[in-house]
């Protein structure tokens, strides 16, 4: 058994690398969904059914507890999958409370009633599928009242990203942020909704200026999770050896990934 985690490219990357930091001793396969990416401009059904294939594959691979670190899917299928799929001795999470719990100041499990927050205005950048989702505010409504999200849609990040094409990834986010400036002059936080986007936090900082909180994913969920398995012991898993697995050609992703993360890492095709 391991504690799975889905992504579908090499986004999720930098959710694993907090997690692993986090939780040495808790195994981690990963699978990166890398011949259908990115899932950013993809329909809800397509992702839908993209993600559950991904969740199947790594409960093969003996991950009770699978971890959706991607937005997108986090986003466009979890919530469905909860309700509908996912069996009573399965768990499939994401990455939207965590953060959102980080945001509004709620500790894990706090299903008190949503009440007023410090932060009334935040910047949500994410993938247009993402956006058009409307999860972030759906699981923020839960939690807090009286909080303005503008939502901004960022079209070519991740493929600047993943292509490792920073100037061009560096351009695009000066472009959104400016973008999201013109409805919304004044944020107090910006949500980095996209687990690539950690890797431009610096451009995001600067791009967005002084005075903003910009809130990035991975240490959060790394956290969240650290309190989930004090909770859930049994879906620590007892495997050892980690895994990185890939839906695309092995030896091109593993390139992309060293790439991306400025260390070698093996994968093997799923």
């Amino acid at each position: 058994m391991a504690v799975g985690v889905f992504d579908s490219g090499l986004g999720g990357l930098t959710v694993l690398e907090a997690l692993t930091r986090r939780l040495p001793d808790v195994p981690f396969v990963y699978l990166g969904d890398n011949a259908h990416a990115p899932y950013g401009t993809r329909t809800p059904d397509d992702i839908y059914r993209l993600t559950c294939a991904g969740v199947e594959r790594l409960w093969d691979a003996g991950c009770d507890l699978v971890i959706l670190a991607c937005n997108t899917a986090s986003a466009a299928a979890l919530r469905r999958m909860q309700e509908t799929w996912v069996p009573r001795d399965k768990r499939v999470l994401g990455v939207f409370v965590p953060l959102i719990e980080a945001l509004t100041e709620r500790q894990w499990g706090d299903n008190s009633p949503p009440r007023e927050v410090a932060v009334r205005h935040v910047a949500l950048f994410a993938t247009p599928a993402t956006v058009s989702s409307r999860a972030f505010q759906r699981e923020l409504a839960f939690r807090a009242i009286g909080v303005d999200v503008e939502a901004q849609p960022c079209g070519g990040l991740v493929d600047a990203i993943e292509a490792g094409d920073m100037m061009l990834a560096e351009a695009l986010v000066q472009s959104h942020v400016a973008a999201l400036r013109r409805r919304m002059p004044a944020p107090e936080a910006a949500v980095l909704g996209c687990t690539h986007y950690p890797l431009m936090q610096q451009a995001f900082a600067e791009a967005l200026g002084p005075g903003v909180r910009v809130i990035s994913q991975p240490a959060i969920v790394a956290d969240s999770l650290a309190d989930y398995l004090l909770r859930h012991p049994d879906l620590r898993g007892t495997g050892r050896v980690a895994e990185h697995l890939t839906t695309g050609d092995a030896r091109i992703v593993g390139a992309q990934a060293a790439q991306f993360l400025r260390r070698a890492i093996a994968f093997r095709s799923a």
